[in-house]
Formats: structure tokens, sequence, C-alpha cells
């Protein structure tokens, strides 16, 4: 069971980035996922946006996010992305990605948080 997250890189405020998170050895379709960032070691990490199992149809953020970030999924590819637009410098953060709808709960088939994408927003 893994969770691979890519698609992070410095960008200039205003900018845009594309993350992805690609799963495998689990049936990636059933769960709900969504990304949750962390600003600096010993901060708390946060939900930034969900997406669920059945249809994609149900999506959820974090305010500060509304209207800039897009969460979608391809569950062929077993990969579920966040098209983030409009980026400001308080997004700098690791990125990661979860299979939940916000719970932050990670079931303990799929290990520890991994390494995350770093997203760096800086002029």
């Amino acid at each position: 069971v893994q969770l691979v997250e890519s698609g992070g890189g410095l960008v200039q405020p205003g900018g845009s980035l594309t993350l992805s998170c690609v799963g495998s050895g689990f049936s990636f379709s059933r769960y709900a996922m969504s990304w949750y960032r962390q600003a600096a070691p010993g901060k708390g990490r946060e939900l930034v946006a969900s997406i669920n199992s059945i249809g994609s149809s149900s999506t959820k953020y974090r305010d500060s996010v509304k209207g800039r970030f897009t969460i979608s999924r391809d569950n062929a590819k077993n990969t579920v992305y966040l098209q983030m637009n409009s980026l400001k410098p308080e997004d700098t953060a690791v990125y990661y990605c979860n299979p939940d709808y916000g719970s932050g709960y990670r079931p303990p088939d799929f290990g520890s948080w991994g390494q995350g994408t770093q997203v760096t927003v800086s002029s």
C-alpha cells in the first residue's frame, strides 16, 4: 500500500502548480481522498481539500483556498490531483495526500505519512 505525492516546487506569488498523488496496492476508487499541508516541522497538519469516492461529486476546501484550488481524481489512473492557482506565500508547505474525507485518520495499512511534496511560494 503506497501513496506517492509529486508536483511541488518553487513558484512566484500568483503562479500555479498541480500536485499529484498516485496510489497503489489498494482499491483506490473506494476511498475518499484529501490533501493536507504542514507549513513547518512542529506545526500542525491542516486539511486543504477533500473529494469523495462516489462519483467524485462531493468536495470541500478550507476557506483560505476556496476559489483558488481544485481537487480532482482519476480513478483509472489511481491518482488524485490538486490544482493550485493564484498561489500566495502563505501556501508554502509540504503537501500530503491521505485516504480520508477530512478526518485526518490514516489507516494502519498505509503506514506513516510519507515525504509529501514541498511547495514554496516566493519571489
